[in-house]
């Protein structure tokens, strides 16, 4: 009688579940269809082309990011739920010098969105993975799964070198954050996490949990990004962007820090960067690169994750290796 009870409340809870999620869907596509439906009639009442340019370009980005924000979202919430942590440690060697590049090609076959990656990696790390290999993860996952990577040949067609670029820089830039903490990473800067519920959690509920924490977070940072980018393009005068589409080097570090700020998932943020036309392509890169690597919410989850010693000095550390990065391998391929 009480396990029959027991598992009365997991549907019962499952099924909230799914419920919070659809309307949180739901809401997302009524932003998209009020952006694409009336935004350029008041436009065009208003007499302002600006805000009729500034609707199309945050509805190109948001109806393009959705159907990739929520396929992220299913698969890494799957794997969190079905895939055991003991898969992880199982497969990597037990060299930290060995197990950096394992676990960074693991991001191109473990979907992860940012919010996941975070709490994924303390929990390897509780199971005894090597710090430096799990942070290698933390950095790939996110950055060149399959869902990122066909987001961006579809937000950039015809340019499969932007795709290749994005792999490589972005696997370069995670395996070497691996190999510096292994060598110079200390104990006393990472501090345990701590296993929480969720975390603890498996199967269909904990699918539901995960896949409704993933899809409202990255969903607002979505709508947030897409309008930022869209208010960026609309906004800045073409004098002031002049100055640094002109330099390739200020370029690269605009975008570069702009990728913090904005915060868009990776899902989606190959659409904000191909929207950003007027910077040249190893600047796009950077945006690309460092994004889902180093954004204000990483840096905050980072901080309540491992302690605000860690997150400073590795966010810091990740976005110069980032940067470098894509110059480098933006000067090869693009």
């Amino acid at each position: 009688m009480e396990n029959q009870r027991t598992v009365a409340d997991g549907l019962r809870l499952g099924l909230r579940g799914l419920v919070q999620v659809a309307l949180g869907g739901a809401a997302l596509a009524v932003v998209v269809t009020v952006a694409a439906l009336l935004g350029p009639m008041l436009a065009l009442d208003l007499y302002t082309p600006p805000v009729a340019a500034w609707w199309t370009v945050f509805t190109a980005i948001t109806v393009q990011g959705v159907p990739f924000l929520l396929l992220g979202t299913v698969v890494s919430a799957a794997i969190g739920a079905f895939v055991p942590e003991r898969v992880f440690t199982r497969l990597l060697p037990r060299s930290p010098a060995l197990a950096v590049p394992v676990a960074g090609a693991a991001g191109a076959v473990l979907p992860g969105c940012e919010c996941a990656s975070v709490p994924v990696a303390g929990s390897l790390i509780q199971r005894g993975v090597a710090p430096a290999a799990a942070l290698a993860f933390l950095l790939s996952a996110p950055a060149i799964n399959p869902v990122v990577l066909v987001a961006t040949s579809i937000a950039f067609p015809g340019q499969p070198r932007m795709v290749l670029a994005r792999l490589a820089a972005s696997l370069a830039a995670a395996v070497i954050m691996g190999w510096l903490w292994a060598r110079f990473g200390r104990e006393e800067w990472l501090r345990m996490p701590r296993r929480s519920a969720r975390q603890a959690a498996s199967g269909p509920r904990a699918f539901v949990s995960g896949l409704q924490h993933d899809f409202l977070h990255a969903g607002g940072f979505l709508v947030v990004g897409a309008a930022a980018a869209a208010t960026f393009n609309i906004v800045v005068p073409r004098s002031v962007l002049d100055v640094f589409t002109g330099s390739a080097w200020l370029s690269v570090l605009l975008l570069a820090v702009l990728a913090v700020v904005l915060c868009v998932c990776s899902e989606a943020d190959a659409f904000v960067a191909a929207s950003l036309s007027g910077f040249s392509p190893t600047a796009r890169l950077a945006f690309l690169v460092v994004g889902p690597m180093v954004d204000l919410k990483l840096i905050a989850l980072q901080a309540g994750t491992f302690g605000r010693a860690f997150a400073v000095r590795f966010s810091a550390a990740t976005w110069l290796v980032a940067v470098g990065s894509s110059v480098l391998v933006g000067w090869w391929l693009l």
